[in-house]
């Protein structure tokens, strides 16, 4: 969810009567603090609970060092480089290693990021863990749907690692043919690149220490497995017949079947898809290409030129966009009549938070079914990001997601809890904290916006990460009234958010205030693996066959007789 950098309206009470004439509906599953304990299986949740509290210990310490560190340049830094840690970043450019003659280094890091990706998000839905609370962190960042997921473990975290240790271990193979020099230099780069993603998690308050920790261990123990037994495992697919490759294949479509129900809508699921259907689509093509007649064209760029090479890429990425564009519609139109039959027969195997053919009868049209790969209506937005990458970056501060809100609520209701044990009333604390407000003479509106960096620091010299605990718990995202009316499906349009005052709103008001996920339909699941699926078999067989066919594109008269 992109938010405003700054803004004040003057009152975090109705200014606007337009926003109050209708009131939000609110799912009768949020209205009651033992949400996780009724979504979830009883062991899950006993989980969940043994593991929270390093979550709120450490969000404290988070928010000092943010507020310590806080600076422009910083801030839009750390929000710009998390991009390289997306799915999006690899997603775009993976496949222009396989059309560079880079298919096997190419084919190791599309391995460590798939089964990054698919078991960071297993865990995330697994433990259902929110990220550290905000307030007191403010959130920087650039994505859209990031602070809608779970915060344990870190996605970015994990793939940066395994990108870094697999290519730092490539580099020290005996295959390495990199200068002492070069090989020094691109290790260092590697370093730096890990180090960068992962502090930047914590800078930008989306995650703690102890998400970014476990993310990092996850990625270096896929990579290390992927370089010492991944060669293997493609020698004795490509050795054996089609029976073991299909293998392989159930053997993902199982992992994603037995993906766990996350007890909120959260997007974690959908990424793994994708990255499952690539992984699919890549072993597929690799197993099909390598016993054909065009696996021993080489590549050799002087050879070829700048100009074909340039022209290779570019038709590769218009042949996937142009995939993606007729396959999507096209499966998202079809599937739901199949769909129907199968619920019919009662074979349905619906997941929650999906809804099922036989609720709806027509998909809308441009519905945003992931934000793992852009549309092609969203290049001109993604060129502008790249041209001014300092407009896309956002501060936002209270709960985004409705893990957030339930966090809010439970931490609010355990200091309450806290509160009594000792003595104190819930009477006697709202008047105590009414009549500490009243003795406050520094004014102070009603909605405000989020302060300047160099606020921030002189007011972090000042405070210990105690002093952040106190502001855990506070505070509320209020959806600008112009964009509370927006009816679209595809989600192009984004909300502004404002910062409201730290108070103790109630639990309807908190969710009344979260912008609600869009509907999501049973056939998205399959239609993203067919997508997905082929956007892999596309880049690592049929584009490459496809340039032998194209007169000037080919490298065939380069191969050795």
């Amino acid at each position: 969810m992109n938010t405003s950098h700054s803004h004040a309206n003057g009152g975090a009470g109705p200014t606007k009567p337009k926003a109050e004439e209708k009131e939000p509906v609110i799912d009768a599953g949020l209205r009651s603090l033992d949400h996780y304990k009724r979504a979830l299986p009883k062991w899950r949740y006993d989980l969940r609970q043994r593991a929270l509290p390093l979550v709120r210990w450490e969000t404290p310490y988070l928010a000092w060092l943010q507020a310590t560190l806080r600076s422009p340049a910083l801030d839009s830094y750390f929000a710009i480089t998390a991009n390289l840690g997306t799915h999006t970043f690899f997603m775009i450019g993976l496949p222009i290693l396989f059309w560079c003659g880079n298919g096997s280094f190419g084919k190791g890091i599309v391995h460590i990021l798939a089964t990054g990706v698919f078991f960071t998000g297993f865990v995330k839905d697994f433990f259902s863990l929110p990220r550290p609370l905000s307030p007191p962190l403010h959130r920087i960042t650039m994505s859209g749907s990031a602070a809608l997921e779970y915060g344990f473990p870190s996605t970015h975290s994990a793939n940066a690692v395994s990108v870094a240790v697999y290519g730092i271990l490539c580099l020290h193979s005996p295959d390495s043919s990199f200068q002492p020099g070069t090989q020094r230099a691109l290790e260092a780069l590697a370093y730096f690149y890990a180090i960068s993603i992962v502090f930047g998690r914590l800078y930008c308050g989306m995650h703690g220490f102890v998400d970014v920790v476990v993310g990092s261990i996850m990625g270096a123990v896929i990579s290390l497995i992927e370089f010492h037994y991944g060669p293997a495992l493609n020698a004795y697919l490509l050795a054996n017949s089609w029976t073991s490759l299909c293998t392989l294949l159930l053997v993902i479509i199982i992992l994603i079947r037995v993906h766990p129900e996350p007890a909120d809508d959260c997007p974690c699921f959908d990424d793994s898809v994708a990255f499952a259907g690539v992984m699919m689509g890549l072993e597929i093509g690799t197993w099909r290409f390598g016993r054909s007649s065009f696996s021993d064209i080489p590549f050799d760029l002087a050879a070829l030129g700048w100009f074909v090479v340039v022209s290779r890429i570019l038709f590769g990425v218009l042949v996937i966009f142009a995939w993606r564009e007729i396959a999507k519609p096209s499966l998202l139109k079809g599937l739901p009549h199949l769909f129907r039959l199968i619920e019919k027969s009662g074979l349905s195997l619906p997941r929650r938070f999906f809804m099922p053919a036989s609720e709806y009868k027509n998909i809308p049209l441009r519905l945003r079914v992931d934000n793992v790969m852009p549309n092609v209506s969203d290049l001109p937005n993604l060129i502008t990001a790249v041209r001014h990458p300092g407009r896309g970056r956002s501060v936002s501060v209270g709960p985004q997601s409705a893990a957030d809100a339930y966090e809010t609520l439970a931490y609010r209701e355990r200091r309450r809890r806290e509160s009594i044990s000792v003595g104190a009333g819930v009477g006697d604390i709202r008047e105590q904290k009414e009549q500490q407000e009243e003795g406050q003479q520094e004014p102070k509106e009603e909605s405000t916006a989020v302060s300047s960096s160099s606020n921030r620091n002189v007011h972090a010299q000042n405070n210990r990460p105690s002093d952040f605990e106190k502001q855990m718990g506070e505070g509320t995202v209020v959806v600008s009234p112009v964009e509370m009316n927006l009816t679209e499906v595809d989600g192009d349009a984004e909300p502004d958010v404002y910062i409201g005052q730290h108070d103790e709103l109630g639990e309807r008001e908190v969710f009344s205030k979260l912008i609600k996920p869009r509907v999501r339909y049973d056939v998205e699941v399959v239609t993203k693996l067919v997508v997905y699926c082929g956007i892999g078999w596309l880049a690592v067989e049929i584009i490459p066959v496809l340039y032998e066919v194209i007169p000037g594109l080919g490298a065939g008269h380069l191969r050795v007789a």
